[in-house]
């Protein structure tokens, strides 16, 4: 006897003739996904091909009165990791029965300014991070956490493993999957600090395609949240309120280093782990300060050192490798606390609008997974209120101009311009996000523009390498994880190339 279980895995790959399409558009908060399926004949490989369609306004917040008919333009196409098969999930917007866009289409007059010729021509790329908080259902509370009571502090919950550190990676995983199967741009995923918080990242993706990414990648996480039982929660603080020992040594070379000659690529190397001591220091364990103390074959954490054959130092270079000139060394630093891998899925870098499109529809997925798993997903800027860290969406922007030579110059202007107008920003940056933004928990102060090289405090980071190669990108810290990217995106794209003080 048939079950639903059956009739939800039949595969319709011998059917050539029809598809199933998965019209997905935002509701009336701006920030809710809605979604509807229709039988179309197949493939289908271009979203202009694809006919319009139309939906109820008036039950979407959307239209009042008479005419409540809102119109869906199909704008980009992504493989459907639910159906499988040639089905298809559609990113759309919203246009009333005129053909003018609907007040929560942002996505048109961001498709503007990326079509700008000024734009174009500068490419800007986008690499957007989206955090979320999955919480119970019927709660409310973050997945994970003692019922109507805390956690044990941050510390043990970022990127950590075991029942008592990570709470929905069945979720998460299956959402990175069905990212990938999708075709979105998903670097990788990671649990947050807060428990059952977690993150994802769309890109590098090119212009409006980051947003449509993100989208859809919300639509998924939802969707695989769904059918877990768990809610997806984007508030920016959902909660009120505020861990050593054995090392880790980690043997490293490149191809360069075991090469003939190769004993000077690793000085060279040894350089500049020197001149990001501290930035490695800050990631090897935490605790790992009653470690390195200088004492038992270790180096003191606020000295950088190394040598041959020598065991108290940070970085050891071996005996033989010394003497063939060639080979590796061991970095003595990481505490044995220390995760070697980086969970997190990224969006971009993308170009354009693309990197919109694509943190979209990456949250799509996200929320389709989540929606699998009973799972909320939650991108509230500050889902919990307190000493616990929010949820931000950072947005990694640089244009060709800031990545060729000399593009540190046209990176200290593109944040003179920020600065100008970060009030309209700010305003333009996810609901909530002022519960998020308070200078604490690596925030600027949402009252004040402030920047700075590897500081994570402040409403623009410059990271070190991007300040000594004189070249490279930015972060703009101050985007809530609710954020719509295509106003994120195409605000930055706007006030830093198109407007002019």
């Amino acid at each position: 006897m048939s079950t639903v279980t059956d009739f939800i895995n039949l595969n319709l790959s011998t059917n050539h003739d029809n598809l199933i399409a998965e019209y997905i558009w935002i509701g009336g908060s701006g920030l809710d996904l809605r979604s509807k399926a229709r039988t179309l004949s197949g493939p289908v490989d271009d979203a202009r091909k694809l006919p319009k369609w139309n939906y109820d306004g008036s039950s979407t917040g959307q239209a009042h009165g008479k005419d409540t008919e809102v119109i869906l333009y199909p704008q980009t196409i992504f493989k459907d990791p639910f159906r499988r098969s040639n089905n298809i999930l559609v990113m759309c917007d919203s246009y009333n029965p005129s053909g003018n866009p609907i007040y929560t289409n942002k996505r048109f007059d961001a498709a503007k300014i990326f079509g700008h010729p000024d734009v174009i021509a500068e490419a800007p790329w986008f690499g957007l991070e989206q955090e979320y908080t999955l919480m119970e259902k019927d709660t409310k509370w973050p997945l994970g956490w003692p019922q109507g009571g805390f956690p044990k502090p941050q510390g043990p919950y970022y990127c950590g493993v075991g029942a008592e550190k990570a709470f929905g990676r069945d979720i998460v995983d299956a959402h990175y999957k069905a990212c990938l199967y999708a075709g979105i741009n998903i670097g990788g995923v990671n649990a947050e600090v807060m428990p059952g918080q977690w993150e994802f990242q769309v890109g590098p993706s090119v212009g409006i395609t980051a947003a449509d990414e993100l989208w859809v990648a919300r639509y998924i996480l939802e969707r695989v949240a769904e059918i877990a039982g768990v809610v997806v929660s984007f508030d920016p603080k959902p909660i009120p309120g505020d861990w050593n020992g054995a090392g880790a040594h980690t043997n490293y070379s490149t191809e360069t280093m075991r090469e003939e000659g190769g004993y000077e690529a690793i000085q060279k190397a040894i350089e500049k782990l020197k001149l990001r001591h501290e930035d490695h220091i800050a990631n090897y364990g935490k605790g790992n300060e009653r470690r390195l103390t200088g004492r038992h074959e270790t180096g003191d954490m606020n000295t950088f050192s190394w040598g041959v054959g020598k065991r108290g130092v940070s970085i050891r270079v071996g005996r033989d490798t010394a003497k063939e000139g060639k080979g590796y060394f061991e970095d003595r630093r990481p505490g044995s606390n220390m995760d070697p891998y980086v969970w997190e899925f990224q969006v971009g870098p993308s170009v354009g609008i693309t990197a919109a499109d694509e943190l979209w529809v990456a949250r799509y997925i996200l929320e389709r997974v989540a929606e699998i798993a009973g799972v909320v997903v939650s991108f509230d800027p500050k889902p919990i209120p307190g000493d616990w860290n929010g949820a931000g969406a950072h947005t990694n922007y640089s244009t060709k101009t800031m990545r060729e030579e000399g593009g540190y110059e046209a990176i200290q202007k593109a944040i003179e311009k920020l600065k100008l107008r970060h009030e309209d920003h700010i305003a333009n940056y996810g609901k909530g996000n002022e519960r998020r933004l308070t200078g604490r928990h690596e925030t600027g102060d949402m009252n004040t523009f402030s920047w700075g090289v590897g500081k994570r405090g402040v409403s623009i980071r410059v990271g070190r390498d991007t300040a000594k190669e004189g070249k490279g990108y930015f972060e703009d810290r101050r985007p809530g994880s609710n954020m719509d990217p295509y106003v994120v995106t195409s605000m930055i794209a706007e006030t830093t190339i198109l407007w002019k003080p």
